[in-house]
C-alpha cells in the first residue's frame, strides 16, 4: 500500500500520525465532551459520502464515539480527529494527549494500569492502552471495525481504525441517501 501507509511518531500532538503523500483528511477536528455530537456528525456525513451504506456509516460513528469517548475519559478530556479517503478503505485516526502530567510507572509504556507491549501492533505497541474494565467499547469497535491499531506512550494514545469501502462500481450504484 505504498502512499496509503502512515508515518507515525509518538501519539502527541504536535507529532501526530501523517499520511504518506499528505492527502488531505476529510475531516481534520478537535474535540471534547462538549463537541462529540458534532464529531458524530462530521463522521455521519462523510462515510455516507465515501459510498458506505446508513447500516455501515452507523458502525463507523459508533467505532469513533467509542474511541473518542476513551480518549475523553482517560486521556486529557479531549483529543483531535482526522478521517482519510483512501483508496478501498475509510481510515479514521484519533489522538490525545494523554493525562495531563501522568506517564505512568516505571517500566510502563502507556497509560497508568498498562505494562509491557503486546498484540498485533508490533514493537511498543500496548494491547489497550485504554482500560476496558468500564464497559466493551473497545471490544465493540474490534467487532464493527475492519482494522484497528492503537498505540499509546507517555505523550499520549493513537487509534486508528479503518472500514473498507465498497468497489468504485458499487458506490455508483449504491442509492445516495440526503438527509
Amino acid at each position: 500500500m505504498t502512499g496509503d501507509a502512515f508515518v507515525t511518531g509518538s501519539a502527541g500532538r504536535a507529532a501526530r500520525a501523517v499520511q504518506a503523500g499528505a492527502r488531505t483528511p476529510l475531516v481534520d477536528q478537535d474535540f471534547d465532551s462538549g463537541t462529540l455530537y458534532a464529531l458524530r456528525a462530521a463522521v455521519q456525513a462523510h462515510a455516507g459520502q465515501a459510498g458506505l451504506s446508513e447500516v455501515r456509516a452507523a458502525e463507523v460513528v459508533l467505532a469513533v464515539h467509542e474511541l473518542a469517548a476513551n480518549a475523553i475519559a482517560h486521556g486529557a478530556g479531549r483529543g483531535h480527529f482526522r478521517m482519510w479517503d483512501l483508496a478501498g478503505a475509510l481510515s479514521c485516526e484519533i489522538v490525545d494527549d494523554g493525562p495531563p502530567g501522568t506517564t505512568g510507572p516505571p517500566g510502563t509504556t502507556g497509560p497508568p494500569g498498562t505494562t509491557g507491549s503486546s498484540g498485533a501492533g508490533g514493537s511498543g505497541a500496548v494491547a489497550d492502552p485504554w482500560p476496558a474494565a468500564n464497559g466493551h467499547g473497545l471490544w465493540l469497535v474490534r467487532q464493527v471495525a475492519d482494522q484497528l491499531d492503537l498505540r499509546s506512550g507517555p505523550r499520549g494514545t493513537r487509534a486508528v481504525v479503518t472500514f473498507a469501502l465498497p468497489l468504485p462500481a458499487a458506490r455508483r450504484l449504491a442509492p445516495a441517501h440526503h438527509g
